[in-house]
């Protein structure tokens, strides 16, 4: 060993035993930071599921690849990061002698092989991955950035640290092959070679470089260990465990569909015997999100996609989920010093430390547990209130998250502590609220009016009760009967079934509100309140049959998922199809039977509870794909057109989340996006599943006064009139649809 070798290894080893000691220490502040949140055993089960679910969206990049480029750029430096440790690891052999290397596998061809390529396809990737984010720089003209309110300069500093490591891989290599060292053939190592052919004869440049190499890894750990709120360098360590615990790891998507329930030291709140002063009614403080909420806000990459596909950011709503997120990461850490010297408030204000405790705390973390979680700029909140309520709950966020942060869970969480012990909510969904204590609608409609879209049929609507041989009971809804819009729908949706020959029944007055706009507005009491005498109802109505013989078709996807996903919580074991499902299988086994083609073009919006929570996107399009060839696959002028934005991409129509019954105030109003979005395909008639859907874009387009260009009909309507274009009923939205003579 030269002298020039014992200084490279002194300080390379230097170096190192401060990164790791450093790394060490960040990593405990992590987990104990983490370990702050509330208890959940549920993420434990099926560990089986969860490795494969893991190892899928990691190792094969399900998720990410999504994104063609960026996907596959990103899994090159993924695999490169992982693989090419092992050369960061060879750089100490290398600062000890010029002709180290690995023991074992360091002299194999194959090994300089795969490292080789993976190398230089790194290098290609990390700069692809740099040009796409100086591309997307928020300070570019025109246009929101996925990176607006990112720590760029963390995202440089990682991008060009890779990129630094992969280039002095090859200059070591390349000082290898200058003096003679170098284990591999030009077939294995061809830039390498190349670059020996460009450096000197340097023995010690190999040591040198190495030291470099090692210098540039050890100061990205110092750093990231010194920030551990740096989401973009840790989920890479992260993003394993966060995936691995996700709320349901067999869902194509975890964390849509079924609200998280609502639960106090990690059990479910049962609202007969618990007590505000010693249960926790949502989230008032960041430590009493779960620990897995803490691991969420942790493994934030501040990738934007979130943001990028927020209806509520794109509209110019102070809402983005990224930045929610990063507002509750950067909030638990801030206040951790205080929580882990014993500080926090119970469930009455009272704080819980002694002065002792509390005494050589940070003033800055003190400062930072008077914080309120939700609150405006003046009173100094980490969440804004307008922030809180611009959600729709469309889900978009969590579809495209990467490493499956479950954003909807703890805005509704966040909700329920406002609604249910503060109650602070907008003003004007207090009457819905009541209306539905009261009423059992939103919309205060007496309840002997709810078989009243019946009337003027010309065939009997059977009720449970009264007939006991039915295959499917239909769930109404409160817009399919109340809502003018709706009950064409639900007309329509009926002659269907009885033009089929499906034996159908209904509840009639003995069905209320699913309570899915309370659940998603943070009323759980109301939401609980209501299920349960639905349930109670739908067991009574299917007494005796097994699961697969309790089936419910519902029109509306709001009832559709809060029956068929959430009722499960409360005993409520049901088979639950959408409209356009059964009509599509109807459709498909010749049941009903397109006639006449629909004309003009159509686009289909799909709805968020139907499509992206549920992924029910076919069904919906071979409906319409049957009525405009009218059966005989002779298509309408203008066929199915999709929209942009559509499928699990879908722009929201702006009324989930309980939005439907709040003003939309601050920026564009989102139906208007979606409507220009829909206007612009040039299609004649916008079709819809989801009434609520069908409120908000009728809306839109009556304020763009486009009413003579543009229709919004319900996919059933848009059946019907192809089936039975005589006996279409339900005024102006179905008359106005044209058929191809």
């Amino acid at each position: 060993m030269g002298s020039v070798q014992i200084v490279t290894t002194i300080l390379a080893f230097a170096i190192t035993a401060v990164a790791v000691w450093l790394a060490v220490r960040a990593v405990m502040k992590m987990v104990a930071v983490i370990r702050l949140g509330q208890p959940d055993p549920t993420r434990f089960g099926d560990k089986g599921t969860r490795t494969k679910t893991m190892l899928a969206e990691t190792a094969g990049h399900t998720r990410m690849l999504r994104w063609s480029v960026v996907g596959a750029a990103h899994w090159f430096v993924m695999v490169g990061f992982v693989v090419l440790s092992l050369l960061v690891l060879e750089a100490y052999f290398e600062v000890v002698t010029p002709t180290g290397g690995l023991p074992l596998v360091g002299n194999w061809a194959i090994y300089g092989l795969v490292t080789e390529w993976l190398a230089i396809l790194g290098i290609v990737s990390i700069l692809v991955l740099i040009a796409i984010r100086l591309r997307n720089r928020p300070t570019r003209p025109g246009g929101k950035s996925r990176f607006t309110g990112s720590t760029m300069w963390q995202g440089y500093f990682v991008e060009g640290v890779i990129l630094a490591v992969l280039i002095m891989g090859f200059v070591i290599r390349g000082f290898k092959v200058a003096t003679d060292h170098f284990e591999y053939p030009v077939w294995a190592a061809p830039l390498s070679h190349a670059v020996g052919g460009l450096l000197p004869n340097w023995e010690t440049g190999v040591s040198v470089a190495a030291l470099v190499k090692i210098v540039i890894s050890m100061t990205w750990l110092i750093v990231i260990a010194l920030n551990v709120t740096m989401g973009v360098a840790w989920h890479r360590f992260l993003a394993f465990f966060n995936i691995f615990f996700k709320r349901d790891p067999g869902a194509n998507v975890s964390g849509l569909g079924a609200l998280r329930p609502m639960t106090s030291q990690g059990k479910p709140l049962d609202f007969e015997e618990a007590d505000p002063e010693s249960d926790q009614f949502g989230v008032a403080q960041v430590e009493q999100f779960t620990w897995k909420g803490l691991l969420d806000f942790s493994t934030c990459t501040e990738c934007g996609r979130c943001q990028s596909q927020c209806p509520a950011w794109n509209t110019a709503k102070p809402l983005s989920p990224k930045l929610l997120v990063l507002s509750l990461r950067d909030h638990a850490y801030a206040k951790a010093p205080y929580l882990l010297a014993g500080g926090g408030k119970d469930l009455t204000g009272e704080e819980k430390a002694t002065a002792a405790q509390l005494a050589h705390v940070d003033v800055l973390a003190l400062a930072e547990a008077e914080r309120p979680l939700i609150g405006t700029a003046e009173e100094g909140g980490v969440i804004d209130p307008d922030v809180l309520w611009s959600c729709t709950t469309c889900g978009a966020c969590v579809e495209q998250c990467p490493v499956d942060i479950e954003h909807v869970d703890h805005i509704v969480d966040m909700r329920r502590y406002q609604v249910l012990i503060e109650s602070s909510f907008p003003s004007e969904a207090g009457v819905m609220l009541r209306n539905l204590e009261n009423k059992g609608n939103p919309w205060g409609a007496p309840q002997n009016t709810r078989e009243d879209w019946t009337k003027g049929l010309d065939f009997e609507v059977p009720r449970v009760g009264e007939v006991d041989d039915f295959e499917y009971l239909f769930w109404v809804g409160c817009a399919g009967a109340f809502e003018d819009r709706a009950k064409k729908t639900t007309r329509a949706v009926a002659t269907l079934l009885n033009e089929a020959g499906v034996k159908f029944a209904i509840l009639g007055e003995g069905e209320t509100c699913s309570g899915d706009p309370a659940r998603r507005i943070g009323n759980e009491f109301v939401f609980q309140m209501l299920a349960q005498q639905n349930v109670e109802t739908l067991n009574e109505a299917f007494e005796g049959r097994e699961k697969s013989k309790r089936k419910i078709v519902a029109t509306c996807p709001h009832c559709f998922n809060t029956l068929g996903n959430e009722y499960g919580q409360l005993g409520g074991e049901f088979e639950v199809v959408h409209h356009t499902q059964l009509l599509a299988h109807l459709v498909a086994t010749g049941k009903l039977t397109p006639v006449q083609p629909v004309d003009g073009g159509v686009t289909y919006h799909d709805p968020c509870y139907l499509g992206r929570h549920n992924r029910v996107f076919a069904p919906p399009r071979e409906v319409l794909g049957s009525a405009i060839s009218g059966g005989d696959g002779a298509s309408g002028d203008g066929g199915l057109i999709e929209m942009p934005r559509n499928s699990e991409r879908s722009f929201c129509c702006g009324a989930g989340g309980a939005r439907m019954w709040m003003e939309e105030k601050i920026g564009k109003r989102i139906n208007v996006d979606r409507v220009e979005e829909a206007m612009a395909t040039g299609a004649r008639t916008v079709a819809v599943g989801c009434p609520f859907c069908s409120t908000m874009l009728n809306d839109g387009v009556n304020g763009k006064e486009a009413g003579e260009q543009v229709e919004v009909v319900d996919v059933a309507s848009v059946l019907l009139r192809s089936v039975k274009p005589d006996q279409a009923p339900g005024g102006t939205d179905t008359e106005r649809l044209s058929v191809a003579g």
